[in-house]
């Protein structure tokens, strides 16, 4: 069983290990992972040998929080880990403020010689002395924790950094060396503190997507009860009760309209601006809002079962699992305090042993500071982040990062033709004339085939007349025949066919003759017509040097006429449902776009399942995105957001290991004085933030 919850506390991706490794300790846990970037774990448990008390302590134990859903107050995982949060940034906050102005009055009291006016050591030592045991507390809790675990993160080196220039300090004031360094200790504190002020702010818009979805939500719902109705709790509301929905009231939860009729809009769900009409026996999405008229609909779905929780969820999984790219950044993470700590050591014996000793501890402790490795731990998750939510505010719900990373590079895309590229029903698309429709429409009256319920819809919207049909007789395989005004008619498959109905059936079409008297009298064509758009997307795939292809059941001409129409130059007909998957794993580097439950396979075989989301349950299920936004052309849009998420990835990592590797050297040959280094540090980290939120003004 996979569970997910949020961690708070995290400051660097060495934590999110440290987390990582304590968890898969706990009996029964098989597997898990920790995202720094969305502040969350996800574990593989036997939920028979695992309780959330076990997955807490382990948590606890090493100096974070997780955080559960609390059964007494109600709220959610989320809510309590937003009030959480909430506390600590303005605990945080203080902690700024506070350290800010002492360390501001140190540093202008140390250098006499620029602002005119000295300190008395001992009151320099008494205003640094809170700023590095109360506001950088926390550095030396983590630290604790790490040490008590065997591992080092970001905060041993503040605190190892900051405690060297305290403690030197202290060791000149007491006459056993020369040199005060109360003002780098101060400023260093204060600033990494604002730089993780600043964090917590711009992390925050990260997950505005999600906030958004939840946002959607109607809090109460109106029930039908013994007669009555009466508004109610959304969280009461159990599948089967009926509820009414009034004009302008938002959809609680899922169902089927049961009296009534009405407008909906379900742009929160599917990006369509266009309001949907909704009558007895169609479905009605929890969240989307009523428009014009007033209906009762039967709840089907609800609590964590309705369309929009599943949204929530998927976007949430998404953002926090791991993209293949940052497998890289995580390796070196991993390595990289270790070697830092001992980068530093080295940096302080070679300037000791030329007989810099001042030198040497300066030098030491801007190593330390410039190289925490913040900047690489929120490379990538962070774009995940915005990216997936971007996906999802235009119906493009994205599983998982490797699906984001995996779009852009996609040279073959296999279309299922049915439902895919089509309309998935047949419409009526040439009709000899209105006698013709109308003796045919009489018929099918008496007929329960597909084609059929075509021509009889048609029939009824160009209002033409129906006849009374005497001796109806259905010929299995053949077609219909009924007497009419005393007439024999057949209306079905064509045995001698004319120069029209041949071109038509070239064009895919399926031709029924109406014959009477051994004579055809007329002729109807049915199609599954194209989607709109189709042909354009299809041009514009094949202008990216992506090859596209077409799976289908049907023969090859039919494959063929509606190939040509797409303008796909490739086919695969009389491909069986089971076949599908076969077929799709002989290709490399391919997604598979498809949406009935027979494309499953195929979409799990591909690279990359697309599911259009007009689909079923199990192909969304099987595929890495879903278009639930029923956009053709969402497929373009998808390709290009994961090609605008790859880009910003691969700019934040530059940055990330370019910082460090240009500067770590820089702090070493004792070019970089340690407040500076404390500056660039915290820099860094916002710096790749305000990159990835530039995600949200993409055009997609």
């Amino acid at each position: 069983m996979k569970k997910s919850f949020p961690i708070v506390g995290m400051h660097c991706a060495s934590c999110a290990k440290l987390i990582e490794r304590s968890l898969s300790k706990v009996p029964g846990v098989t597997g898990a992972s920790v995202n720094y970037g969305s502040e969350s774990a996800t574990v593989e448990v036997d939920e028979n040998k695992v309780k959330d008390k076990d997955l807490e302590s382990a948590v606890t134990n090493i100096g974070y929080k997780a955080v559960f859903a609390d059964t007494n107050s109600n709220k959610t995982p989320d809510e309590i880990k937003e009030e959480t949060k909430e506390k600590e940034v303005k605990k945080l906050k203080v902690k700024v403020v506070v350290s800010g102005i002492l360390a501001s009055i140190i540093f202008l009291g140390s250098f006499p010689e620029l602002f005119g006016f000295s300190l008395n050591p001992f009151i320099l030592l008494a205003l640094a002395t809170p700023v590095q045991f109360w506001a950088g507390r926390e550095f030396y809790l983590a630290t604790w924790s790490g040490l008590k675990n065997r591992a080092a993160s970001m905060d041993t080196l503040i605190a190892i950094g900051t405690t060297a220039a305290y403690g030197y300090s202290i060791t000149s004031l007491l006459g056993l060396s020369k040199g005060m360094y109360f003002d780098t200790a101060a400023v260093i504190v204060a600033l990494i503190l604002l730089g993780r002020f600043l964090e917590a702010k711009a992390k925050s818009h990260t997950s505005d997507a999600i906030k958004k979805l939840l946002g959607l939500q109607a809090k109460t719902a109106r029930v039908i009860r013994d007669g009555n109705e009466i508004d109610i709790p959304l969280a009461d509301v159990e599948a089967g009760d009926l509820l009414r929905v009034r004009p302008g009231e938002k959809v609680p939860v899922d169902g089927v309209i049961s009296e009534g009729e009405s407008s909906i809009d379900e742009s929160m769900i599917t990006g369509e601006s266009i309001p949907v009409d909704k009558s007895v026996g169609m479905t009605v999405i929890g969240s989307t809002i009523n428009r014009t008229g007033s209906f009762i609909f039967k709840a089907t779905k609800v609590g964590q079962e309705t369309m929009l929780a599943r949204i929530v969820d998927m976007v949430k999984d998404a953002q926090s699992s791991r993209a293949p790219i940052q497998r890289l950044a995580d390796l070196i993470s991993s390595y990289f305090v270790p070697i830092v700590l001992m980068l530093a050591v080295a940096t302080f014996v070679v300037w000791y042993a030329f007989g810099f000793p001042v030198a040497a501890f300066v030098n030491l402790v801007a190593v330390l500071i410039i190289a925490c490795p913040c900047a690489m731990g929120l490379a990538t998750p962070t774009a995940v982040m915005v990216g997936t939510g971007k996906g999802a505010e235009r119906g493009i719900l994205i599983k998982d990062a490797s699906s984001l990373e995996t779009a852009h590079k996609i040279k073959t895309i296999i279309f299922d033709k049915t439902g895919t590229l089509t309309q998935g029903k047949p419409v009526v698309t040439d009709v000899t004339d209105t006698k013709t429709l109308s003796i045919a429409g009489s018929l099918e009256q008496g007929s329960e085939h597909s084609l059929g319920e075509a021509i009889l819809n048609y029939a009824k919207a160009k209002k033409v007349s129906f006849l009374k049909v005497k001796s109806f007789k259905s010929i299995t395989g053949r077609g219909i025949e009924g007497v009419i005004n005393g007439k024999k008619y057949f209306f079905g498959k064509v045995e001698t066919k004319n120069d029209e109905i041949k071109s038509l059936e070239e064009q895919g079409k399926t031709v029924m003759g109406l014959i009477g008297d051994s004579k055809l009298l007329g002729y109807i064509a049915v199609a599954d017509t194209l989607k709109n758009g189709v042909a354009d997307v299809i041009t514009k795939l094949n202008k990216k040097g992506i090859e596209t292809w077409m799976v289908t059941g049907d023969n090859e001409r039919t494959a063929k006429a509606i190939a040509r129409q797409a303008g796909i130059k490739n086919i695969l007909s009389e491909v069986l449902p089971d076949e599908k998957a076969a077929k799709v794993r002989e290709f490399k580097s391919v997604a598979f776009v498809g949406d009935g439950v027979n494309d499953a396979p195929a979409l799990a075989a591909a690279d990359i399942g697309i599911a259009m989301g007009t689909g079923t349950d199990v192909a969304i299920e099987s595929a890495g995105i879903t278009l639930l936004n029923k956009d053709f052309g969402s497929i373009l849009s998808a390709i290009e957001l994961s090609k605008g998420t790859m880009r910003i990835i691969k700019q934040n990592l530059f940055w990330a290991f370019g910082y460090n590797v240009i500067l770590i050297p820089v702090a070493a040959l004792g070019l970089l004085n340690p407040m500076f280094a404390a500056f660039a540090m915290a820099a860094s980290s916002i710096s790749v933030l305000g990159n990835s939120l530039r995600l949200r003004g993409i055009k997609i």
